[in-house]
């Protein structure tokens, strides 16, 4: 056991390599682009250089290596990545057929046996010169390490090298195990007019690898294939004054491709299986506004749900990722929650609408009224729509009504006035007095040719 033991701590300072700059790039879905150099030594002549502490998850088809200098004097005719991985399980199998040794320790004695690993299915067996013994009691001990086991995964080249001596290599990778989403927290004022928000780069390393002291970029977009493109040399309009995207130690925001990558101004340690969270974003006094909405076709309640404009006049105006907002109010001196839902990438100046949830002291009820044919190209229809506030003040809620479009609708004969948002959606904003109800009534017809 001991011969074993020394020759895992000889094989884990073997690579020859010093380590250098890490820089990771994280994207949405579960990829990142990791590029590493480290300081090596060559020898001229064939010769194999190893790369390990990298990621367990590597594209391996995705590996790309550079020599810094005299590149044209190294030439590489290999390239593997091995991820056989010590373990008891991969070591018992290897030894299958093999000769080990078990020994029993018990009342300060020892008792040792030594025969030919059969199986490790199920549990081990061992033919000893007299008998077959199921499951040996003790210490099972090997004389050496097999081959091809690793401890760490790890990137190999066979190079054959005209120089020699000092030299830095770079590699670039992709891998799996490595994703990041955006988190926010938006907390309200008390009369939810205002609010402020803090949002947070959220990223899950299971890649398998430490990347210490990286330089740290993050890609919002949907991204199909990693591209390779140039990045744009514009930087985004920044509003420090706001505290959004400060340049000292968070992210800076700037476009790329027909994404935006986020670029952390320091350096930072992703341990493996750790989740790590970063500052990127803080706003204050952002003009928001509560709506109730009824549409009945998706949701037959009332729902609250939280507008603003992500302008540069209401503190934000930069390109926000898409992620999952917690919406907080306070409560006297206690801050509350009060509901969350996800936001796509939003673009600059575009709308932000999250539905918070359900409204308790408002209801709606729809119901047809009546179905009239004109002829086999035509149709009228009537709804009444019954909204009770029971709130000790009053309310507006917006009737959402998805209407078809596979035909010319007019809406007429309506009690509120309306307004066409698009093809299918009628939208009604209805006044409900407190402690009472509102009546909404129309009727639609629908001609086709």
């Amino acid at each position: 056991m001991k011969k074993i033991l020394l020759f895992l701590c000889a094989a884990f300072f073997s690579s020859g390599f010093a380590f250098a700059d890490v820089a990771v790039t994280v994207y949405n879905s579960d990829r990142a682009l990791v590029r590493e150099s480290r300081d090596i030594s060559l020898k001229k002549g064939i010769q194999t250089l190893e790369f390990d502490n990298v990621s367990s998850k590597i594209d391996a088809t995705s590996v790309l290596p550079k020599f810094m200098s005299e590149p044209s004097k190294i030439k590489v005719l290999e390239q593997n990545f091995d991820y056989d991985l010590v373990s008891r399980d991969k070591l018992l199998s290897k030894y299958i057929g093999k000769k080990i040794e078990v020994e029993r320790v018990g009342e300060d004695k020892r008792a040792k046996a030594s025969g030919i690993l059969l199986s490790v299915a199920g549990g081990v067996v061992l033919q000893t010169e007299s008998k077959i013994i199921l499951n040996p009691a003790g210490e099972i001990s090997m004389r050496e390490l097999p081959e091809n086991l690793r401890l760490k995964p790890t990137l190999s080249w066979l190079v054959a090298s005209q120089t020699e001596g000092a030299n830095k290599m770079e590699i670039s990778y992709q891998t799996s195990g490595l994703s990041w989403n955006a988190d926010y927290v938006l907390v309200t004022d008390e009369k939810d007019e205002n609010a402020d928000i803090t949002g947070w780069v959220t990223i899950n390393n299971r890649s398998g690898a430490t990347y210490k002291d990286a330089k740290l970029k993050v890609i919002a977009g949907d991204v199909n294939t990693l591209p390779q493109p140039r990045a744009v040399n514009r930087m985004a309009e920044l509003k420090s004054a706001s505290g959004f995207l400060q340049e000292d130690d968070s992210f800076v925001e700037k476009s790329f491709y027909e994404y935006h990558i986020y670029e952390l101004q320091r350096k930072s340690t992703i341990k493996d299986n750790e989740v790590k969270q970063i500052e990127f974003i803080s706003a204050n006094k952002i003009p928001v506004k509560k709506v109730l909405k009824y549409e009945a076709v998706k949701n037959n309640k009332v729902t609250v749900n939280l507008e603003f404009k992500n302008a540069v006049e209401n503190n934000l105006g930069v390109p926000l990722p898409k992620g999952r907002v917690r919406v907080c109010k306070y409560d006297g001196d206690s801050l509350e929650f009060v509901g969350e839902n996800y936001i796509d990438h939003t673009a600059k100046n575009a709308n932000i609408s999250i539905y918070t949830g359900n409204a308790f002291d408002v209801s709606a009820e729809r119901i047809r009224t009546n179905y009239k044919e004109i002829s086999s190209k035509s149709f009228e229809e009537s709804y009444k729509i019954t909204l009770k506030n029971a709130k000790n003040e009053d309310v507006e809620v917006v009737v959402v009504e998805l209407l078809n479009d596979w035909a010319n609708w007019t809406i007429f004969e309506n009690s509120v006035k309306y307004e066409k948002t698009d093809s299918k959606t009628a939208e009604f904003k209805v006044k409900v007095p407190k402690e009472g109800e509102a009546v909404l009534t129309y009727k639609i017809k629908y001609a086709w040719k």
